[in-house]
């Protein structure tokens, strides 16, 4: 007990030695001690010490690539020494699985040693690099961080090598370190103090390039991953996958009310209860295995389309313009099919064929067959939907999203045919065909069509046409749902809607209600037309900025970026002395709409950042070309070029900062150096404020210092 007193003691006298002892602790929970150790004569260990504070914990060496920061060793020169054998991690590590990145992890808490071999060749010899790591706690990550270390000396022979530390000897080098409380309480006295780099990690950092040298925050090719907001938590990955699983469970759900797909359902449960009349249990396991063959089928197809374009691939098309507009098209032309103006349907002969050889071939093979043949008899209610479904999914940047919608589709599908092979009874009940499928038919057509205009909209943004500002974007939506309203209430008519005798027959009571829902809704937007945020479908619109017409003056409350160029938001804080925000976005970030309309229109978020901050919006996804292409380095070697404003925001962001989404907000200084932690999505005002009132009391401190 009274050790520990003396340690509290001891920190307490340290931090009130200076106030830049005081900055080092508020940003730096974990703290590296750097020292080398002897092995013989040629060899010897560089090796990284950490204390880590309570609750936070540094990541062992070789995690997945789509997870956090490994540990990892760069080496920036070496002269007449080499290194043996990779990083290794010295301390209890713990392997749990983290809801931060979804995925099992690997960290050490406390303490951590982490130790780099070299052997000396012979002669003079020098070697110079760094230690990359990424520290998180239970709700914030910092950037990747490095340790520097340099070494050089001069041997007399070659000597033998010694490739592997013994168990024996990192037993030593953990009891010398000391484990837990103790190791957090002792002062910093090894042979080798913190790099200034190690206090500073964009201390030697060009901020005025963009091929930049190696430098303590330039992450390695283990280092180059997303990572969750520092300051303030990103929302866990399981809430946005449920909701990609609930959305393709409702696109199930609706697809199954298609004149394409309920008329099949009982003539396919009555052929299986026929099939097996003397043996129910069999009708029911065909019935089954008929199900699982359709979430087989759709799930097979959301794979696809990961496989076909990839992670990345997935992760590019949020925001790339050729490929919303090919999507824009594709969903007016399922809207089209939706309106009965034309029929969207594969070739005839493939069902024939199939039903044919399902009919032949009997067991599981003939009940998978006969699954086949519906998706291609129901493609032209269910194409459109399932196109929709993988459209929005494919762009969500998450590479299992198509899959994962796919098996909520599927489900949704699939499940009727089991249960009412279950409870044959529940037929009798179930409601029949007619006009009402028509009416979600032409329903779907209105929402595809609406949906349709955000995808060019991304376009238009990406590339400046300004074809589709705000208030048009809101005229053509009070004009959908208006005309939409109009249907269900009977008064605007399709021809699909005529009966066989050419009669149309009076709208049902419940689509009624839905069209005044929707005419509701178009009346709600017109005040956007003169300003009003709508924050109900902000993640839809064009910024607010794209606005012409805007009545809307209180200044106040209006957040809008000054700079949209680095190099003049850091020239502007030079002038003025204030902190700058960077606000790395796009156009087609659907989070970041939501930011600006749920966040930054919070009075006391908008009065701080109007008034204390230099704001500098860095749109990834600018497709405006550059004077000239900038051919950079990566960390990993490879060459990249740089053709588009995006581009370039999009890899200062992945190179300096270490985080690829957005929205991604960074408090920096006018050297481009972070005051604090950073904040990603996360729709609390009260968070968001704290964060930006800690990098103002950050930039404070620096100016008192």
């Amino acid at each position: 007990m009274k050790a520990r007193l003396m340690i509290l003691a001891l920190i307490a006298t340290l931090f009130s030695v200076s106030s830049s002892a005081q900055m080092m602790m508020m940003s730096k929970p974990v703290r590296f001690n750097v020292e080398k150790k002897n092995v013989n004569d040629n060899t010897f260990d560089v090796l990284f010490t950490a204390t880590i504070d309570k609750g936070w914990h540094v990541y062992s060496t070789g995690l997945p690539a789509s997870g956090p920061v490994s540990a990892s060793i760069a080496i920036d020169n070496s002269e007449g020494v080499e290194p043996q054998g990779g990083l290794k991690a010295i301390g209890n590590e713990r392997n749990v699985y983290d809801d931060m990145f979804g995925m099992q992890v690997r960290y050490f808490e406390n303490n951590v040693t982490f130790s780099q071999r070299f052997h000396a060749k012979g002669g003079k010899y020098s070697v110079s690099g760094r230690l990359v790591y990424g520290s998180c706690n239970d709700k914030m990550c910092l950037p990747p961080t490095s340790v520097d270390f340099n070494y050089s000396g001069e041997v007399s022979g070659k000597g033998e090598e010694v490739n592997v530390m013994d168990e024996e000897e990192r037993s030593k080098i953990a009891e010398v370190k000391g484990k837990d409380e103790a190791v957090s309480g002792k002062n910093n006295d090894a042979a080798t103090a913190l790099q200034p780099s190690d206090l500073n990690p964009l201390a030697s950092q060009d901020t005025s390039t963009l091929n930049p040298q190696p430098s303590p925050l330039t992450p390695q090719p283990s280092t180059l991953n997303p990572q969750p907001s520092p300051l303030n938590p990103q929302p866990s990955t399981l809430h946005p996958l449920l909701s990609i699983f609930l959305m393709g469970l409702l696109g199930g759900i609706v697809a199954l009310f298609t004149p394409c797909v309920w008329p099949i359902i009982p003539m396919t449960v009555s052929f299986f209860l026929k099939r097996s009349k003397d043996n129910k249990r069999k009708a029911v396991t065909d019935a089954i295995t008929y199900g699982l063959s359709i979430i087989v089928i759709y799930l097979t197809l959301g794979l696809a389309v990961t496989a076909v374009y990839g992670a990345q691939r997935l992760n590019d098309l949020a925001t790339n313009a050729y490929v919303n507009i090919f999507f824009f098209l594709l969903l007016v032309v399922f809207a089209l099919s939706f309106f009965g103006w034309f029929e969207l349907s594969l070739p005839s002969s493939w069902g024939n064929k199939l039903d044919n050889k399902a009919g032949k071939t009997g067991g599981l093979i003939g009940i998978f067959l006969m699954a086949f043949t519906l998706a291609i008899v129901s493609f032209s209610c269910t194409g459109p939907i399932v196109g929709f479904l993988l459209v929005d999914f494919s762009t969500s940047g998450n590479i299992i999203a198509p899959a994962l919608g796919m098996l909520g589709f599927s489900l949704a599908l699939a499940l009727p045919f089991t249960l009412f092979a279950l409870f044959p009874s529940w037929l009798k009940q179930a409601p029949k065909s007619g006009s009402w499928m028509n009416i979600i038919k032409v329903t779907l057509g209105f929402i595809e069509l609406a949906f349709a205009l955000k995808f060019f909209s991304v376009a238009d943004l990406a590339y400046g046409w300004h074809l589709l500002d705000r208030e048009v974007f809101l005229c053509l939506w009070i004009a959908i749902f208006l005309m939409l309203g109009l249907y269900l209430c009977g008064i605007v008519k399709f021809q699909s809607d005529a009966m066989p005798d050419g009669t149309i027959k009076p709208k049902p009571v419940i689509a009624i209600m839905g069209g005044l829902i929707s005419i509701a809704f178009a009346i709600y937007m017109v005040p956007g037309l003169w300003g009003a945020p709508c924050r109900a479908i902000s993640a839809f619109t064009p910024p607010m900025s794209t606005q012409d017409f805007n009545l809307n003056n209180n200044s106040r409350k209006e957040v809008r970026a000054r700079f949209f160029d680095y190099d003049e938001g850091l020239a502007e804080s030079a002038r003025t002395g204030k902190p700058v925000l960077l606000d790395f976005t796009g156009f087609g970030c659907v989070n970041c709409r939501k930011m600006e309309a749920s966040v930054w229109t919070d009075a006391q978020v908008a009065e701080t950042l109007n008034n204390d901050y230099i704001l500098v919006s860095l749109y990834v996804d600018d497709r405006t070309p550059l004077p000239e292409n900038i051919e950079v380095t990566m960390p990993n070697g490879t060459k990249k070029t740089l053709r588009t404003v995006g581009d370039k925001w999009s890899h200062l962001q992945e190179t300096k900062y270490g985080y690829l989404a957005q929205p991604f907000y960074i408090p920096v200084n006018a050297k481009g150096e972070p005051l604090g932690g950073s904040f990603a999505y996360n729709e609390d005002a009260n968070a968001y404020l704290k964060f930006l009132k800690e990098g103002l009391k950050n930039a404070q401190l620096e100016i008192e210092n």
